[in-house]
């Protein structure tokens, strides 16, 4: 199939989000000129704890991904075949809105600059899948997004239980029941071909480093905000130090924040 064809030599080699944790937190912006391999360097003392590189990163990412799955979304929603790709599609869009909301506060909490768009790399799973119709959409669809899944759920289960910042905490826990939520539902379409999926996730990416980077946003660009659907079923969880639910979001209005429904 497609997918398969396409593995080798195009945006989509490897495990697509690889998430290994360098370069892809604006260094030059942060006046940090290189990233340590191991992402543990503190590169600021916060009230809610020390902020790493690792930590750092993972909200960029976070950020990033939702920036290209929350489209995928909209477009699964108008050219799935089949129910299950529909579904799916509402979970991206409904998952990824929630995430982004906590992604924008906690930004502003911890001065991290955060993407306005996707890497190229990601950009060009985006831009297969609107060159894809009928059934081979919905088979790229499931496997793409099966792939980028599984390839950054180590990385949430590695920030969880290394991080000593409490609000990158609370973000991995919401981002860690998204993305098994979301692996769930594109194993239920019955198109993920597993030893594909197991072989790119296992293959390191052979691209360069601006591929797998989001770039920074241009000077004054007002944030994107990927606004939650109005029948949404998942909430942003309140953050350490949130006292109410109607704290506000950063750079967007967000729904008001609640325990996170997988």
């Amino acid at each position: 199939m497609r997918f398969s064809r396409n593995a080798t030599g195009t945006l989509f080699v490897g495990g697509a989000l690889s998430l290994t944790l360098v370069a892809l937190a604006y260094p030059a912006m942060l006046g940090v000129n290189t990233v340590s391999a191991s992402g543990t360097r503190v590169v600021a003392q916060t009230q809610w704890g020390p902020l790493t590189e690792a930590d750092r990163d993972f909200v960029v990412k976070v950020r990033a991904a939702g920036l290209w799955e929350y489209p995928v979304g909209q477009l699964g929603l108008q050219k799935g075949q089949s129910q299950a790709v529909k579904i799916a599609s509402k979970h991206l869009i409904d998952g990824h809105a929630a995430l982004d909301a906590s992604c924008r506060k906690i930004s502003t909490m911890l001065n991290i600059t955060i993407p306005n768009i996707a890497s190229p790399q990601q950009e060009g799973f985006v831009n297969t899948l609107k060159a894809d119709s009928g059934k081979q959409f919905d088979i790229d669809f499931a496997n793409i997004l099966r792939v980028t899944h599984g390839s950054i759920f180590n990385t949430i289960a590695k920030i969880r239980s290394t991080t000593k910042n409490t609000v990158v905490r609370a973000l991995a826990d919401q981002a860690n029941a998204t993305v098994l939520d979301h692996i769930t539902v594109m194993e239920q379409t019955g198109l993920v071909n597993f030893d594909q999926v197991l072989f790119q996730e296992t293959t390191p990416p052979k691209l360069p480093a601006k591929d797998l980077t989001p770039p920074p946003p241009a000077a004054g660009q007002p944030q994107v905000v990927l606004t939650p659907p109005v029948d949404t079923t998942t909430q942003p969880p309140i953050l350490p130090g949130e006292s109410s639910p109607g704290t506000g979001g950063a750079g967007g209005t967000a729904a008001s924040p609640s325990p996170t429904v997988g």
